[in-house]
């Protein structure tokens, strides 16, 4: 049988098949000396993530991201709902041959190192020798980690940095359809922060689906396809950046002089404030610059007008009341 080809990067998201899919996921919990108090963790949450996508879901601590990722990956079972992931039910034990998953604080027993980690992933796996001699080299130099240093080198001398090196190699050794990564970059410097996110743009080169969580909101503004903000347990919005945000090339302008008349050719919701005109720019950048003069009108000021992820994702929990020292 031939290989299945990965999708184009490029190819319209939505035309792809479905990858993960939840309907009205919920997770509750019995709290309190006599377990007789529920916490709700989970809301309806219902989503679908398509193949060769990578997915963010954003959120506080305790918006409930941790619990969806167990529940997707069956670690826990969901309190309502359903879903599927690579078209079985949650919890399926043949599915798991197909997936990778890196914790949030990922354990390893600190006397072995690296490579033996690997090896052991591996036997988990039942992964031939011959294939681990082949595949453990290379997924070393795709995590950046030197070959010599991951044989001789035990885990409790790793730094936080290496040691999520080696996660993210052990969540790859079985070379899986589907990456869930939870908090990837956490506890990382910009040089490994950097690091983590090359990675994650090779799998995505390869055609592998992405799916994982972030406090660190510019980083998931550069790799992700679409993203979903999950507060309170529930799901508030999702999609793409340019769905959410707007286009990239938006602009807000203020002008001096001229007439409404003739400004409103070019700007969008025109006002005038503090004596200057002002608005959304319609057209192109370049040409509005040059009509100024034909219009008589002098530019002051011209601004991107598309909110970063990070304004988006704080004014959405803001609208709902969320407090962000949650």
């Amino acid at each position: 049988m031939d290989a299945a080809v990965p999708p184009s990067p490029n190819a319209p998201t939505r035309d792809r098949p479905v990858v993960v899919h939840t309907a009205n996921l919920q997770k509750t919990y019995r709290t309190g000396f006599w377990l007789n108090q529920k916490v709700s963790t989970l809301k309806g949450c219902s989503l679908d993530i398509f193949q060769g996508e990578t997915f963010g879901l954003l959120g506080q601590n305790g918006a409930g991201k941790t619990t969806l990722f167990k529940i997707l990956l069956g670690i826990s079972r969901p309190s309502g709902g359903s879903g599927l992931l690579l078209d079985q039910p949650l919890g399926d034990r043949a599915v798991k041959q197909r997936v990778g998953y890196l914790p949030e604080n990922p354990y390893f027993y600190d006397y072995l190192t690296g490579w033996e980690v690997l090896q052991y992933a591996a036997g988990l796996f039942q992964i031939p020798a011959r294939v681990q001699r082949q595949r453990i080299p290379d997924l070393l130099d795709q995590v950046g980690l030197a070959r010599s240093a991951a044989k001789k080198k035990q885990l409790r001398h790793y730094s936080k940095g290496m040691l999520q090196r080696i996660g993210m190699a052990q969540a790859l050794i079985n070379d899986p359809e589907v990456v869930f990564l939870d908090e990837p970059m956490s506890g990382l410097d910009p040089l490994g922060r950097y690091q983590i996110r090359e990675i994650i743009l090779s799998l995505k080169e390869q055609g592998k689906t992405i799916f994982f969580n972030s406090h660190v909101l510019s980083d998931v503004e550069l790799i992700c396809d679409r993203v979903a903000i999950l507060a309170q347990g529930e799901l508030i919005c999702i999609g793409s950046l340019r769905e959410l945000l707007g286009t990239a090339d938006l602009y807000h302008v203020k002008v001096q002089g001229s007439t409404a008349e003739m400004l409103r050719q070019w700007i969008a919701d025109l006002e005038i404030k503090d004596g200057l005109w002002q608005g959304q720019l319609k057209g192109h950048p370049q040409d509005f610059l040059s009509s100024l003069r034909l219009m008589n009108a002098q530019l002051v000021g011209m601004n991107l007008a598309r909110p970063t992820l990070e304004e988006f994702f704080v004014e959405q929990l803001r609208q709902r009341g969320i407090h962000q020292t949650q």
